[in-house]
């Protein structure tokens, strides 16, 4: 005997209509050209003003002056900034998604205290102190952290409240070990004061091709777990029922949000707010759909990113403010009236 599937599960699976489809393609495009418009912007500004006559001559005629300050310079970082902006934007809805909690970020799993306490025992017990060298040991700790994490919620029974409670108690005691650290070793604090405020500027080739690999990969991963992860956010039992795999999926988008924010810590060092905004105010205009949600995060992310970097480079002008420092100044604010809103929708 055929049963007919409840109306929520059609509506979910049933294509959109092809007004709204038209619409949110459009929507995608146009994201995709203000991107364009802010990694232009982020070439373009510095402690020297470039013209876009000049950006365009830097980039493609001469390789004097102008070609100098666009490519030697603004382009690997405008380019890490694509990089890492999308990287983030990404592993924040997945875990949103992972967890059932729209309020969710790399950091709720413990993610950026790994890469951090990993960066601090590089640079204490083995005297790591190259950019490049950070690169591997930020990488490794948030891997190492996502994998105990996952192990410790559960694994095959992991649970999102499981999950998240695990990477809280691991975040403590992660933050409570960098800073009796820290604190013992003044050269330590020295040189990670920098790397833990998050910033773009130490950007170089070497980086971008060290942490491409894992970008890429994460960012495949992350979109092909679009529709299983729409089907759990139906409930265990529909997502079984539509033929999900539950433990894969988690496991799976657990090593996907690993990988992309890892490698984006690893490069940049933590930088809040990005994974936690970009797919939330996303999902009030797509809506719960994951194969729509991952795409626009993938786009706007980096327009944040990028953008509060151009900020902070206007506001300080010669110097600059980092880019951890704008995203957390503006994030807070933001943050707060997220919170306010969702307990107001629920009252």
């Amino acid at each position: 005997m055929l049963v007919d599937s409840p109306p929520e599960l059609r509506a979910e699976t049933a294509p959109a209509p092809p007004n709204r489809r038209a619409i949110r393609t459009a929507g995608l495009l146009l994201s995709l050209a203000v991107l364009v418009l802010v990694a232009v912007a982020s070439i373009a500004v510095g402690a020297k003003e470039l013209s876009l006559e000049q950006v365009w001559h830097g980039l493609f005629e001469d390789s004097g002056t102008y070609g100098d300050v666009v490519v030697g310079e603004r382009l690997s970082r405008t380019v890490l900034g694509l990089l890492v902006g999308a990287a983030l934007g990404l592993a924040g809805a997945v875990l949103q998604a992972l967890t059932r909690n729209p309020l969710a970020d790399p950091g709720l799993l413990g993610i950026n205290a790994g890469a951090s306490a990993a960066v601090v025992t590089a640079i204490t017990f083995f005297g790591v102190t190259s950019l490049n060298g950070y690169v591997w040991f930020a990488f490794g700790g948030a891997a190492a952290v996502g994998a105990l994490v996952y192990f410790l919620g559960g694994s095959r029974g992991a649970t999102p409240v499981r999950l998240a409670l695990a990477g809280t108690a691991i975040s403590a005691a992660l933050y409570g070990y960098l800073q009796a650290v820290m604190i013992m070793d003044e050269a330590a604090l020295g040189r990670m004061r920098f790397w833990t405020v998050g910033s773009l500027a130490s950007a170089t080739d070497s980086i971008i091709w060290q942490v491409l690999p894992f970008l890429a990969a994460g960012t495949l991963l992350a979109l092909a777990l679009a529709r299983p992860l729409n089907a759990m956010a139906m409930g265990d039992d529909t997502a079984r029922a539509l033929g999900a795999h539950l433990n894969r999926t988690r496991a799976l988008s657990m090593a996907a949000a690993t990988v992309l924010s890892g490698a984006a810590t690893a490069a940049c060092g933590p930088i809040v707010f990005v994974g936690l905004m970009v797919p939330h105010v996303v999902r009030s205009f797509t809506g719960p759909d994951l194969r729509w949600i991952l795409p626009y995060a993938t786009v706007l992310s980096p327009v944040l990113l990028l953008g509060a970097d151009v900020v902070g480079r206007l506001v300080a002008r010669p110097a600059e403010l980092q880019v951890g420092i704008v995203t957390a100044v503006l994030g807070g604010p933001v943050f707060i009236f997220l919170v306010r809103r969702r307990r107001t929708a629920q009252l």
